[in-house]
This record gives C-alpha cells, sequence and structure tokens, in this order.
C-alpha cells in the first residue's frame, strides 16, 4: 500500500488537443534532460540513464545515477511535478488533477526518503533551470561525495 492517495482512474479528456499533447509527452530523454546530460558529459562525468539507483529496492528510476558518488538527478518537468515557480492548476477536471499532482508530489518527497536512508544523495533539477547552472550543482556534488562511498 502506498503512502500516497492515487486519484483513481482519469476523467474523460475535457479537450481532445490537450489529451494528444500528453500522450506525446515522453518520460524520459526529455529535452531539459538531454541539455543536462550533454552539459555533465562535456565536463568529463559519466553517469546511467534512467537506472534504479542500486540498493534501494525501489522501482523508482532516477533520470541520472552516478553509483560511486551514490548522487541520483531527478529533472523534473514543471507541471507534472508541481514546480511553486509555474505552479498551474488545470481547470478542467481540476479535483482529480489537484489529487493527481499532489500524489506525484509526495511520491518524489518518498523517494527523496528513501534515497537518502539508503545514503544518496538526491538532486532535483527543474526542467526551467538552464543546464549549466543545474550541471554545476550535480557537477560539484558529485565531485565532493566520489570516493566516500566506494567498497573497500
Amino acid at each position: 500500500m502506498s503512502a500516497w492517495e492515487e486519484p483513481g482512474p482519469a476523467p474523460p479528456p475535457s479537450n481532445p488537443n490537450a489529451s494528444a499533447i500528453m500522450r506525446r509527452t515522453g518520460r524520459k530523454d526529455t529535452r531539459p534532460e538531454l541539455a543536462l546530460r550533454r552539459e555533465l558529459h562535456r565536463r568529463g562525468l559519466r553517469y546511467l540513464v534512467d537506472a534504479t539507483p542500486p540498493g534501494t529496492n525501489r522501482r523508482r528510476r532516477a533520470d541520472l545515477v552516478f553509483r560511486g558518488a551514490r548522487v541520483a538527478v531527478f529533472v523534473d518537468g514543471c507541471f507534472w511535478h508541481s514546480c511553486p515557480v509555474h505552479v498551474h492548476r488545470p481547470k478542467a477536471n481540476a479535483g482529480w488533477w489537484r489529487v493527481k499532482l499532489a500524489s506525484i508530489t509526495a511520491r518524489d518527497r518518498d523517494t527523496d526518503a528513501v534515497l537518502a536512508a539508503a545514503g544518496w544523495c538526491v538532486v532535483r533539477v527543474w526542467e526551467h533551470e538552464r543546464p549549466v547552472a543545474a550541471a554545476d550543482r550535480v557537477h560539484g556534488l558529485v565531485h565532493a561525495r566520489r570516493g566516500r562511498h566506494r567498497r573497500p
């Protein structure tokens, strides 16, 4: 049983165009994620893509995983993860969307807690962040943590 409330089946779409856009939204290899990956790769960092951090025993996958440093990076979309800067509450089916978006936020916090308890550092990057600034943050953490968690 999950710690967050699931919204139940999706209601019928109020707008066929919006529904088509939602269906085309990718889960991985998004434009912000690719930009961050390019910047980190340019800096010489190597990582796993769309992977479950080892030792967490969860089905949730991080966008980037730095195993040696035990850093998990999630590139969160502003709409789906309820960005405080770009908050958007749909008017159609508002009650269902409120529960849906709250459940995603609760799942994110649960994932953060599980990873932290397993010794991982979680980095959340918003899709609107500049890739260079986000890469600065990730790069600094990876280098600061590198070697701390290596097994003898």
